[in-house]
């Protein structure tokens, strides 16, 4: 590769970096091409970008940048999951995906500018991700308004029931 080329990538990575809510680190080693396709597609439907990265370009690259926390971990064939707006996604994305692989394993993370180990990564997808959050925000939002809305109709159907108690006792006389 040519000094210009890495120079360019170095850039391009450290934007990437810059940006990072969520960096999880793994480490693959014997992994099928059918594997990482179905890795990749799952990143991609979370909105997960997947890299394999080369060690020395993204050591460079992390230098003043959150992801900086791990650089010392990027030995060995190693694979960055980096997430710009969910902190959970890649986490448990990954989780549910190698959960019985032998393969890949997680080195460390770093979540919101503070480094994790690999059961921080653990303990971190077992949290609701950002539309589990909202979803149930929503509900606790929508809660306090159906119960005034059914205080509110109570008394008139209190009433209703009343007087069809008395038209029922009136037709049965």
């Amino acid at each position: 590769m040519l000094k210009s080329e890495k120079e360019e990538m170095i850039k391009e990575l450290h934007e990437k970096f810059a940006r990072t809510k969520t960096a999880v680190l793994v480490e693959s080693s014997k992994v099928n091409v059918e594997t990482v396709t179905k890795l990749r597609r799952k990143f991609r439907e979370g909105k997960v970008e997947y890299k394999v990265i080369k060690n020395t370009l993204a050591r460079r690259a992390a230098q003043g940048t959150t992801v900086s926390a791990i650089s010392d971990d990027f030995t060995g064939p190693v694979a960055l999951c980096i997430s710009y707006d969910d902190e959970v996604a890649p986490a448990k994305i990954l989780m549910d995906f190698i959960k019985d692989m032998e393969t890949i394993k997680v080195r460390s993370a770093v979540v919101a500018g503070n480094k994790v180990d690999a059961n921080g990564v653990k303990a971190l997808a077992k949290l609701p991700g950002l539309n589990e959050l909202r979803g149930m925000l929503l509900g606790m939002l929508n809660q306090p308004a159906g119960k005034l809305v059914r205080t509110i109709a109570a008394p008139g159907s209190q009433l209703a029931r009343v007087i069809q108690a008395h038209a029922d006792k009136a037709q049965g006389q």
